[in-house]
């Protein structure tokens, strides 16, 4: 079978170390854009790609099978839906949006033109996030008792011009590092009855949140934050508990349960996750199997909610506000 040619909208730190990991394997980086056209270049070049100017004329040149966007997420809506207005299929890398009300319209534009639309989390492409969920499913624990997962990082050490700082690329823990906790549990307990968050909020955005999401009879506990460097999640059951380390990119985890210990093991890579949505692009798929449109929707309600409880706003969207009076 050919390879899957990609065409990048952005050449930043995700977009290089996707791009070393998929050409490995059955893809290829056929086209380039960004906004800045010499980064684009320099990019296009290491993977024998053509490097485009503009957005308008990567999607008129079309030397390729996908679109993969790899911007800050307040420009996701804007390229994602010129692409699949133009009939092209799209991974989007997490969060897709700022709101649920942009996926909303992501959607909406997938559905229109009968093209695919993913979010781009290689954790659900993962086989080890996927064995977890099927332990769950089958009630290997037993009655959930309390969920709790940490993850944060030293983002605060930063470049102060990083977008995963500035109040005007929605930076901040929650929508870069929040997203992944608050999805790993969604799609293991589906939406919560409850949200609670407290978050501290500094130079316009949130540093750290405790959100706590209630399911009656137990809650998930999700730590997030961007001063220290901190992972894992324990899920804990009447007969027993699963730990998963590293559980964003987990390559095991572990069940212990009713005196017996099971592993589950696989990667976590772009490869595995650029080549299922590939699959999916192929067989015609709209929808992901591996992360739905639904998901990818609650999952941002969710962090529309946190928001509002920490009153977190960001400055373009009170400028939206000002506009609209």
């Amino acid at each position: 079978m050919d390879k899957f040619r990609w065409a990048y909208v952005g050449s930043g730190n995700i977009a290089k170390s996707t791009a070393r990991s998929i050409t490995k394997g059955a893809h290829a980086v056929t086209a380039v854009y960004s906004r800045n056209y010499e980064k684009a270049k320099a990019f296009a070049s290491k993977y024998n790609a053509k490097a485009y100017k503009t957005f308008d004329g990567l999607l008129e040149g079309g030397e390729f099978d996908g679109v993969y966007i790899a911007t800050p997420h307040t420009s996701h809506l804007e390229y994602s839906v010129k692409a699949m207005n133009s009939g092209f299929p799209v991974l989007c890398e997490k969060p897709v949006g700022v709101t649920a009300e942009e996926a909303e319209l992501m959607i909406k534009a997938s559905e229109d033109n009968n093209v695919y639309f993913c979010e781009a989390m290689w954790t659900w492409f993962s086989d080890v996030a996927l064995g977890v969920k099927k332990l769950i499913d089958e009630n290997r624990l037993g009655e959930i008792k309390s969920v709790h997962i940490d993850y944060a990082f030293p983002g605060l050490m930063m470049s102060k011009n990083s977008r995963v700082l500035l109040p005007e690329t929605a930076g901040g823990a929650l929508l870069d590092v929040g997203i992944y906790p608050i999805t790993y549990c969604y799609n293991l307990f589906g939406y919560p009855e409850t949200i609670r968050c407290e978050g501290t909020i500094k130079n316009g955005i949130d540093v750290a949140e405790t959100v706590v999401l209630g399911y009656g009879k137990f809650e998930c506990t999700l730590e997030m934050s961007l001063s220290k460097l901190k992972e894992g999640c324990k899920i804990i059951g009447e007969n027993g508990e699963i730990n998963i380390p590293m559980f964003h990119m987990a390559r095991i985890a572990t069940l212990k349960a009713d005196g017996k210990k099971e592993t589950v093991k696989g990667k976590t890579d772009y490869l595995t996750e650029f080549t299922r949505a590939a699959g999916e692009i192929r067989a015609g798929r709209i929808d992901s199997e591996y992360i739905p449109h639904k998901a990818t929707v609650d999952c941002l309600k969710i962090m529309d909610e946190c928001r509002k409880q920490m009153n977190l706003v960001y400055p373009f969207e009170k400028r939206e506000s000002a506009d609209e009076k």
